[in-house]
């Protein structure tokens, strides 16, 4: 037998064994400046090159240029053997008995105060249908004890990972941040999806293809997301992320992790309306503006 596999067998070891939890990493932090150095006028310059600048002209930040992400085909995956759906969950299913005609929305009321999420059901119709059935209890999962139920999967959940200035995850039953469903959906990454911006409902994974219940809502931009990783909404108001994202943590985790106490989905009686500027009398009305982009890892 060798180290590998001793390793898998030793006790305190076996969590080697076991998958990784399905979480964003952070970006990767910047180099530190150089240290500023005093001129001989006694002002600082931050690199130490005043005397050869002095006669330079002042020139503008460089606009960082943003990558295009460019649609995936979405994967087949295989269903869990003892999935009572087989893997067939769609999203007529998921919204079934809801009225209304306008916008998908999810509100994910907590002890921090309650989150208005505008899903993408036309961009990610799958992970939509499979959050909207877990939050309504339609789409049957497994509890962390192993037994297959159809109740609200989110409701008494927890914000159980906080990483300030980045993201807030939650949505796992066990709590520890390794909790499933029993199954997997694919990723679905759509045209210019863009992890760009504070708000953004997004879905956790362990790599390609293994969504399952687990999701965050971004705190900031990470570029180094997009294109890896599932983005199905959109979340607000800033207060109370900004609330749920400042709470004590240790390390990633939270010390008293934020509780999800419910998760309602409905549909608004009405499409919204656009955001432009009203036209003028007798004009055509403005078009819509498309939602913003954002991006997965």
């Amino acid at each position: 037998m060798n180290r590998s596999h001793f390793a898998c067998f030793f006790p305190l070891l076996l969590v080697a064994c076991e998958e990784p939890p399905p979480e964003p990493e952070p970006p990767a932090r910047a180099a530190p400046k150089p240290a500023a150095t005093p001129t001989a006028s006694g002002a600082f310059d931050p690199g130490g090159r005043a005397a050869a600048t002095a006669t330079a002209a002042v020139r503008p930040a460089p606009i960082p240029s943003v990558r295009k992400i460019s649609a995936k085909p979405v994967a087949e995956v295989k269903p869990s053997e003892d999935d009572p759906l087989k893997g067939k969950f769609t999203l007529a299913d998921a919204t079934g008995g809801l009225t209304g005609k306008g916008p998908l929305v999810a509100e994910i009321k907590t002890d921090k105060g309650t989150l208005s999420c505008t899903l993408f059901e036309d961009k990610a119709p799958i992970t939509v249908a499979n959050f909207v059935g877990l939050a309504r209890g339609l789409r049957p999962w497994k509890t962390p004890a192993g037994k297959w139920e159809k109740k609200p999967g989110y409701d008494g959940t927890t914000f159980h990972r906080v990483v300030k200035g980045f993201m807030i995850q939650g949505g796992d039953p066990a709590g520890s941040g390794a909790g499933e469903p029993g199954y997997v959906i694919p990723d679905e990454v759509w045209e210019d999806a863009h992890h760009d911006q504070r708000g953004l409902l997004c879905m956790a994974n362990r790599g390609p293809n293994t969504n399952g219940m687990q999701f965050f809502v971004m705190d900031g931009v990470a570029a180094h997301l997009d294109g890896g990783y599932t983005i199905f909404g959109k979340c607000e108001p800033e207060s109370v992320i900004e609330a749920l994202a400042t709470v004590p943590v240790q390390g990633e985790r939270a010390v008293t992790p934020p509780k999800i106490q419910k998760v309602t989905v409905k549909r608004l009686a009405k499409p919204a309306a656009p955001t432009g500027a009203p036209s003028a009398p007798g004009a055509p009305s403005a078009a819509p503006r498309p939602a913003p982009a954002p991006s997965a890892k």
